[in-house]
């Protein structure tokens, strides 16, 4: 059985910071890439951010600049640092990790149950 749980999402005002957190459980071989989605409501859930295992990131446009994503691959954790944020950011935030569970396993994608990030102006 493997988890994601998020942590780290709240009520903030505009310009203020938050750092997310994902901690991946279980009984995980390895992972792969590890991502941060968004999804606002009524809107569809778009990607954030994601990392590598060796590290390289890709950022949406609306975030760059003011988002960092960055993980301990030890401790398969992935976090995202968020500045100077803006009421546009406000969405439920979500962790996703392609990871193989065992040796001889399939690497798939596993989501976070999420948090929800809200930002007041």
């Amino acid at each position: 059985q493997v988890q994601l749980v998020e942590s780290g999402g709240g009520l903030v005002q505009a310009g203020g910071s938050l750092r997310l957190s994902c901690a991946a459980s279980g009984s995980i071989f390895s992972v792969n890439d590890m991502g941060w989605y968004r999804q606002a409501q009524g809107k569809q859930r778009e990607l954030v951010a994601v990392i590598t295992s060796s590290g390289r990131t890709n950022y949406a446009d609306s975030v760059k600049g003011r988002f960092t994503i960055s993980r301990d691959n030890a401790k398969n954790t992935a976090y995202l640092q968020m500045n100077n944020l803006k009421p546009e950011d406000t969405a439920v935030y979500y962790c996703n990790a392609d990871l193989r569970v065992g040796r001889w396993g399939p690497e798939q994608a596993y989501w976070g149950q999420g948090t929800q990030v809200t930002v007041s102006s």
